[in-house]
Protein backbone atom coordinates (compact mmCIF):
# COMPACT_ATOMS: atom_id res chain seq x y z
CA UNK A 1 0.00 0.00 0.00
CA UNK A 2 1.32 3.34 -0.71
CA UNK A 3 1.49 5.20 2.48
CA UNK A 4 -0.04 8.68 0.96
CA UNK A 5 -2.83 6.68 -0.13
CA UNK A 6 -3.53 5.95 3.70
CA UNK A 7 -1.69 9.39 5.22
CA UNK A 8 -4.50 11.25 3.10
CA UNK A 9 -7.69 9.87 4.93
CA UNK A 10 -5.72 11.07 8.69
CA UNK A 11 -4.43 14.22 7.91
CA UNK A 12 -5.69 17.76 6.49
CA UNK A 13 -9.19 19.66 7.27
CA UNK A 14 -12.21 17.33 6.88
CA UNK A 15 -13.42 18.14 3.69
CA UNK A 16 -9.50 17.62 1.91
CA UNK A 17 -10.30 14.11 3.45
CA UNK A 18 -13.61 13.43 1.89
CA UNK A 19 -12.14 14.38 -0.95
CA UNK A 20 -9.53 12.24 -1.05
CA UNK A 21 -11.58 9.08 0.23
CA UNK A 22 -14.23 9.89 -2.96
CA UNK A 23 -10.44 9.19 -5.03
CA UNK A 24 -9.54 6.41 -3.13
CA UNK A 25 -13.08 4.48 -4.12
CA UNK A 26 -12.85 6.13 -7.55
CA UNK A 27 -9.24 4.25 -8.17
CA UNK A 28 -10.75 0.46 -6.50
CA UNK A 29 -13.91 1.14 -8.42
CA UNK A 30 -12.92 2.14 -12.02
CA UNK A 31 -9.25 0.05 -11.67
CA UNK A 32 -9.14 -2.30 -9.04
CA UNK A 33 -6.02 -0.07 -7.48
CA UNK A 34 -4.87 -2.26 -4.60
CA UNK A 35 -3.40 0.51 -2.72
CA UNK A 36 -6.39 2.20 -2.77
CA UNK A 37 -8.59 -1.12 -1.37
CA UNK A 38 -5.84 -1.64 0.97
CA UNK A 39 -6.40 1.88 2.30
CA UNK A 40 -10.18 1.80 2.26
CA UNK A 41 -9.95 -1.69 4.09
CA UNK A 42 -7.39 -0.38 6.89
CA UNK A 43 -10.25 2.53 7.41
CA UNK A 44 -12.84 -0.07 8.25
CA UNK A 45 -10.27 -2.11 10.67
CA UNK A 46 -8.95 0.81 12.21
CA UNK A 47 -12.37 2.59 12.60
CA UNK A 48 -11.89 3.52 15.53
CA UNK A 49 -9.09 5.90 14.16
CA UNK A 50 -10.96 8.01 11.74
CA UNK A 51 -13.78 10.63 11.53
CA UNK A 52 -17.19 9.41 11.18
CA UNK A 53 -17.91 11.08 8.15
CA UNK A 54 -14.99 9.11 6.02
CA UNK A 55 -16.21 6.15 7.77
CA UNK A 56 -20.16 6.86 6.93
CA UNK A 57 -18.66 7.67 3.19
CA UNK A 58 -16.82 4.69 3.06
CA UNK A 59 -19.55 2.56 4.02
CA UNK A 60 -21.83 3.44 1.21
CA UNK A 61 -19.44 1.96 -1.14
CA UNK A 62 -18.36 -0.50 1.13
CA UNK A 63 -18.81 -3.45 -2.08
CA UNK A 64 -16.37 -1.86 -3.67
CA UNK A 65 -13.32 -2.86 -0.98
CA UNK A 66 -15.41 -6.05 0.25
CA UNK A 67 -12.98 -8.39 2.15
CA UNK A 68 -14.20 -11.22 4.52
CA UNK A 69 -11.44 -10.63 6.87
CA UNK A 70 -13.01 -6.95 7.97
CA UNK A 71 -15.65 -9.22 9.92
CA UNK A 72 -14.66 -8.13 13.18
CA UNK A 73 -14.53 -5.19 13.12
CA UNK A 74 -18.03 -4.57 11.34
CA UNK A 75 -19.39 -6.57 13.99
CA UNK A 76 -17.64 -4.28 16.47
CA UNK A 77 -18.71 -1.05 15.10
CA UNK A 78 -22.18 -2.41 14.81
CA UNK A 79 -22.09 -2.74 18.71
CA UNK A 80 -20.06 0.48 18.99
CA UNK A 81 -22.71 3.18 20.41
CA UNK A 82 -20.25 5.48 20.84
CA UNK A 83 -18.49 5.75 17.58
CA UNK A 84 -22.50 5.79 16.51
CA UNK A 85 -22.19 4.44 12.84
CA UNK A 86 -24.85 1.49 13.38
CA UNK A 87 -26.53 1.97 10.28
CA UNK A 88 -23.28 2.09 8.17
CA UNK A 89 -21.62 -0.77 9.79
CA UNK A 90 -25.05 -2.47 9.09
CA UNK A 91 -24.71 -1.70 5.93
CA UNK A 92 -20.81 -2.55 5.24
CA UNK A 93 -22.23 -6.38 7.41
CA UNK A 94 -24.61 -6.60 4.05
CA UNK A 95 -22.22 -5.77 1.38
CA UNK A 96 -19.49 -7.73 2.49
CA UNK A 97 -22.02 -10.77 3.41
CA UNK A 98 -21.55 -10.58 7.45
CA UNK A 99 -24.23 -13.37 7.91
CA UNK A 100 -22.63 -13.32 11.70
CA UNK A 101 -24.13 -9.97 12.04
CA UNK A 102 -27.93 -11.39 12.06
CA UNK A 103 -28.19 -11.53 15.91
CA UNK A 104 -26.98 -7.93 16.62
CA UNK A 105 -29.06 -6.72 13.55
CA UNK A 106 -31.88 -8.14 15.06
CA UNK A 107 -31.19 -6.69 18.30
CA UNK A 108 -30.80 -3.30 16.27
CA UNK A 109 -35.13 -3.38 15.10
CA UNK A 110 -35.98 -1.47 18.08
CA UNK A 111 -33.37 0.86 18.07
CA UNK A 112 -34.01 4.64 18.83
CA UNK A 113 -32.44 6.38 15.96
CA UNK A 114 -34.84 5.58 12.45
CA UNK A 115 -31.65 4.74 10.31
CA UNK A 116 -30.30 2.12 12.39
CA UNK A 117 -33.83 0.46 11.94
CA UNK A 118 -33.80 1.23 8.70
CA UNK A 119 -30.27 -0.72 7.44
CA UNK A 120 -30.82 -2.95 9.89
CA UNK A 121 -34.07 -4.32 8.03
CA UNK A 122 -32.17 -3.89 4.47
CA UNK A 123 -29.28 -5.75 6.27
CA UNK A 124 -31.33 -8.99 7.47
CA UNK A 125 -33.22 -8.88 4.02
CA UNK A 126 -29.95 -10.04 2.41
CA UNK A 127 -28.66 -12.06 5.35
CA UNK A 128 -31.64 -13.82 7.01
CA UNK A 129 -33.24 -16.82 6.39
CA UNK A 130 -36.35 -18.19 7.30
CA UNK A 131 -35.56 -17.82 11.23
CA UNK A 132 -35.34 -14.16 11.00
CA UNK A 133 -39.30 -14.17 10.31
CA UNK A 134 -40.62 -13.72 13.34
CA UNK A 135 -38.29 -10.52 14.31
CA UNK A 136 -39.54 -8.74 10.91
CA UNK A 137 -42.62 -9.95 11.13
CA UNK A 138 -44.20 -7.84 13.33
CA UNK A 139 -43.01 -5.19 11.77
CA UNK A 140 -45.27 -4.93 8.97
CA UNK A 141 -47.49 -3.37 11.69
CA UNK A 142 -45.62 -0.39 12.22
CA UNK A 143 -46.30 2.68 12.13
CA UNK A 144 -44.28 4.26 10.03
CA UNK A 145 -45.02 3.26 6.27
CA UNK A 146 -41.18 3.62 4.98
CA UNK A 147 -40.27 0.73 7.59
CA UNK A 148 -43.38 -1.71 7.08
CA UNK A 149 -42.31 -0.61 3.13
CA UNK A 150 -38.92 -1.73 3.75
CA UNK A 151 -39.43 -4.92 5.75
CA UNK A 152 -41.86 -6.23 2.94
CA UNK A 153 -39.06 -5.56 0.70
CA UNK A 154 -36.77 -7.67 3.28
CA UNK A 155 -39.50 -10.25 3.15
CA UNK A 156 -39.68 -10.88 -0.43
CA UNK A 157 -35.95 -11.27 -0.73
CA UNK A 158 -35.95 -13.76 2.44
CA UNK A 159 -38.25 -15.85 0.55
CA UNK A 160 -39.60 -19.05 1.70
CA UNK A 161 -42.93 -20.08 2.98
CA UNK A 162 -42.51 -18.04 6.46
CA UNK A 163 -42.00 -14.51 4.15
CA UNK A 164 -44.84 -15.42 1.80
CA UNK A 165 -46.77 -16.44 5.14
CA UNK A 166 -46.01 -12.77 6.88
CA UNK A 167 -47.02 -11.04 3.46
CA UNK A 168 -50.17 -12.76 2.50
CA UNK A 169 -51.43 -12.50 6.52
CA UNK A 170 -51.40 -8.38 6.39
CA UNK A 171 -52.57 -9.03 2.55
CA UNK A 172 -55.90 -10.59 4.11
CA UNK A 173 -56.36 -8.71 7.54
CA UNK A 174 -54.96 -5.63 6.32
CA UNK A 175 -54.15 -3.12 8.66
CA UNK A 176 -53.34 -0.31 6.71
CA UNK A 177 -55.97 1.23 3.63
CA UNK A 178 -52.62 1.40 1.20
CA UNK A 179 -50.89 -2.05 1.07
CA UNK A 180 -49.46 -1.79 -2.47
CA UNK A 181 -45.78 -2.73 -1.21
CA UNK A 182 -47.42 -5.98 0.42
CA UNK A 183 -49.00 -6.23 -3.53
CA UNK A 184 -45.76 -5.76 -4.75
CA UNK A 185 -43.69 -8.15 -2.87
CA UNK A 186 -46.55 -10.63 -2.69
CA UNK A 187 -46.20 -11.11 -6.48
CA UNK A 188 -42.36 -11.73 -6.41
CA UNK A 189 -43.50 -15.61 -4.85
CA UNK A 190 -44.54 -16.12 -8.54
CA UNK A 191 -46.18 -19.02 -9.52
CA UNK A 192 -46.82 -20.75 -5.80
CA UNK A 193 -48.66 -17.12 -4.98
CA UNK A 194 -51.24 -16.75 -8.11
CA UNK A 195 -53.93 -19.08 -7.23
CA UNK A 196 -54.37 -17.35 -3.82
CA UNK A 197 -54.70 -14.02 -5.60
CA UNK A 198 -57.10 -15.54 -8.22
CA UNK A 199 -59.07 -16.31 -5.24
CA UNK A 200 -59.01 -13.12 -3.47
CA UNK A 201 -59.53 -11.36 -7.08
CA UNK A 202 -62.79 -13.06 -6.61
CA UNK A 203 -63.81 -11.99 -2.98
CA UNK A 204 -66.48 -9.45 -1.48
CA UNK A 205 -64.01 -7.14 -0.07
CA UNK A 206 -63.33 -4.82 -3.24
CA UNK A 207 -60.40 -3.51 -1.44
CA UNK A 208 -59.02 -7.22 -1.62
CA UNK A 209 -60.12 -7.12 -5.28
CA UNK A 210 -58.30 -4.29 -5.38
CA UNK A 211 -55.13 -5.01 -4.28
CA UNK A 212 -55.07 -8.43 -5.52
CA UNK A 213 -55.56 -6.96 -9.05
CA UNK A 214 -52.61 -4.92 -8.56
CA UNK A 215 -50.25 -8.15 -7.64
CA UNK A 216 -51.68 -10.32 -10.24
CA UNK A 217 -50.27 -7.75 -12.85
CA UNK A 218 -47.16 -7.41 -11.32
CA UNK A 219 -46.95 -11.24 -11.71
CA UNK A 220 -46.50 -11.04 -15.69
CA UNK A 221 -48.22 -14.46 -15.50
CA UNK A 222 -50.63 -14.97 -18.62
CA UNK A 223 -53.23 -17.29 -16.08
CA UNK A 224 -54.13 -13.71 -14.61
CA UNK A 225 -55.49 -11.99 -18.24
CA UNK A 226 -58.69 -13.50 -18.14
CA UNK A 227 -59.06 -12.52 -14.58
CA UNK A 228 -57.83 -8.77 -15.01
CA UNK A 229 -59.93 -8.48 -18.30
CA UNK A 230 -62.79 -9.67 -16.18
CA UNK A 231 -62.57 -7.13 -13.03
CA UNK A 232 -61.90 -4.42 -15.69
CA UNK A 233 -64.93 -4.79 -17.73
CA UNK A 234 -67.31 -4.72 -14.83
CA UNK A 235 -66.03 -4.97 -11.45
CA UNK A 236 -67.56 -1.41 -10.15
CA UNK A 237 -66.36 -2.26 -6.50
CA UNK A 238 -65.04 1.08 -4.67
CA UNK A 239 -62.24 0.62 -1.78
CA UNK A 240 -61.83 2.88 1.65
CA UNK A 241 -59.93 5.15 -0.19
CA UNK A 242 -61.77 5.54 -3.37
CA UNK A 243 -59.77 3.14 -5.74
CA UNK A 244 -61.71 1.66 -7.99
CA UNK A 245 -61.36 -2.00 -8.80
CA UNK A 246 -61.57 -1.75 -12.69
CA UNK A 247 -58.91 0.71 -12.95
CA UNK A 248 -56.63 -0.85 -10.67
CA UNK A 249 -57.31 -3.93 -13.07
CA UNK A 250 -56.46 -1.88 -16.45
CA UNK A 251 -53.69 -0.51 -14.69
CA UNK A 252 -52.83 -4.30 -13.77
CA UNK A 253 -53.11 -5.17 -17.64
CA UNK A 254 -50.47 -2.67 -18.22
CA UNK A 255 -48.26 -3.30 -16.34
CA UNK A 256 -48.24 -7.28 -16.86
CA UNK A 257 -48.34 -6.17 -20.83
CA UNK A 258 -44.98 -4.14 -19.65
CA UNK A 259 -43.47 -7.12 -17.67
CA UNK A 260 -43.74 -9.93 -20.29
CA UNK A 261 -41.93 -7.31 -22.82
CA UNK A 262 -39.38 -6.44 -20.81
CA UNK A 263 -38.82 -10.24 -19.93
CA UNK A 264 -39.48 -11.11 -24.08
CA UNK A 265 -36.45 -8.28 -24.91
CA UNK A 266 -33.77 -10.19 -22.37
CA UNK A 267 -34.39 -13.35 -23.82
CA UNK A 268 -33.85 -11.99 -27.27
CA UNK A 269 -30.23 -10.10 -25.77
CA UNK A 270 -29.79 -13.58 -24.66
CA UNK A 271 -29.72 -15.26 -27.68
CA UNK A 272 -28.44 -12.71 -29.56
CA UNK A 273 -25.38 -13.31 -27.05
CA UNK A 274 -25.43 -16.54 -27.29
CA UNK A 275 -24.89 -16.15 -30.99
Amino acid sequence: MNPADLQGLRSGDLESREEHLYQLLDRARARGDESAIAALRVLVRDYQDFHRSLYTRAMNQAAVFADAGLQDPLLAALGDTRYNCQAWAAMGCAAMDVRAAVPQLIALLDHPQWIVRDESVAALGRLGDASVVPALRPLLGDQAEWLRRRTADALARIGGDAALEALWDEFEHRRFPRIGYIASTLALFTPEVVPRLLAAADRADPDQRYWAAVALGSTGDDRVVPTLERLMAGDRGVTVFDGEVRVAAKKALRTLRRIQAAIAARRVQTLLKAD
